[in-house]
C-alpha cells in the first residue's frame, strides 16, 4: 500500500472502529507515548538494558513501529496533511540543502 491509501485505510478505520478522531494534543500525547514504546523497545534489544523474563516476545518492534505510524496518520489526517507529497517535499528540500552534507562528514566514516 502507498501512504495516501494508509492514510484512508486509517482514516475508514476511525470511522467504521474510532466513533471519532481523538483530538490534536491527545494524539500527540499518544503518538510520545507510541515512540516511548518503540524507544523501549530498541533499548532492550538493541542497548544494554534487559526485558523483565517472558517480557521480550511481548513487545515486537514491527507492531511498537506500527502503532507510532497509526497515530501519525490520524494526526495528519485530521489536519488535512497528505504525507505522501510532504515526505516528498521533506526530501526534496533535504536532498537540495543537505547534498554534501553527509558525504563530506568525515566523522560517517570511522
Amino acid at each position: 500500500m502507498d501512504i495516501q491509501e494508509a492514510q484512508r485505510i486509517v482514516d475508514q478505520w476511525i470511522k467504521d472502529n474510532g466513533v471519532r478522531y481523538f483530538n490534536e494534543l491527545t494524539n500527540m500525547a499518544q503518538l510520545t507515548e507510541e515512540v516511548g514504546e518503540v524507544a523501549r523497545v530498541i533499548a532492550r534489544r538493541y542497548g544494554e538494558q534487559s526485558f523483565k523474563d517472558g517480557e521480550e516476545d511481548a513487545h515486537q518492534l514491527s507492531d511498537e513501529l506500527a502503532d507510532v505510524m497509526f497515530v501519525l496518520i490520524c494526526l495528519a489526517n485530521q489536519t488535512g496533511v497528505n504525507l505522501e507529497t510532504a515526505l516528498k517535499e521533506n526530501l526534496d528540500k533535504k536532498t537540495t540543502r543537505d547534498k554534501y552534507r553527509h558525504t563530506d562528514n568525515n566523522k560517517l566514516y570511522d
